[in-house]
């Protein structure tokens, strides 16, 4: 038997679905995104940090080092493809800031990412900041056996 007339609300909730959907999706794939984007720049930085630090205190010389260091830290980068540019590297030596190689001293690597948020222009001029900082320390121990120059 047919109706004679039919409902208004024949098919609206399809539309209800889609339009819900979509409104719950985007900002959940959104979040996805970040959260990815945040967790690779951790990633990234504690495993540049921790490669800088061994570099320095293995090196020969403080210029070894330092280059040994800057390397690994653009490799680190590479690896979970955070742009070098974003990074800053920090090297703090004790007990004397002028020799990293001192036995029985410490290297100290600060390496500092600004993570940028996903799907956002950089012509795009808004009051909130486009990046999230994430900073990494590593702290290592130079040998007691390492030539002191």
């Amino acid at each position: 038997m047919r109706r004679s007339s039919p409902s208004p609300e024949l098919g609206s909730a399809a539309v209800e679905v889609l339009v819900l959907g979509v409104l719950l999706l985007v900002p959940l794939v959104y979040l996805v995104l970040t959260v990815a984007a945040l967790q690779s720049a951790a990633f990234a930085a504690e495993g540049a940090a921790r490669q800088a630090a061994r570099s320095i205190a293995l090196a020969t010389t403080d210029a070894e080092g330092r280059t040994a260091a800057e390397s690994a830290v653009t490799v680190a980068l590479a690896d979970w493809h955070v742009d070098p540019a974003a990074a800053e590297l920090t090297v703090r030596c004790s007990p004397d800031p002028d020799r990293c190689g001192t036995p029985l001293g410490t290297v100290d690597v600060r390496v500092r990412v600004a993570a940028a948020l996903p799907l956002l222009p950089p012509a795009l001029e808004i009051d909130a900041p486009a990046t999230v900082p994430v900073d990494a320390r590593s702290v290592q121990r130079v040998s007691m056996f390492a030539a002191s120059p």
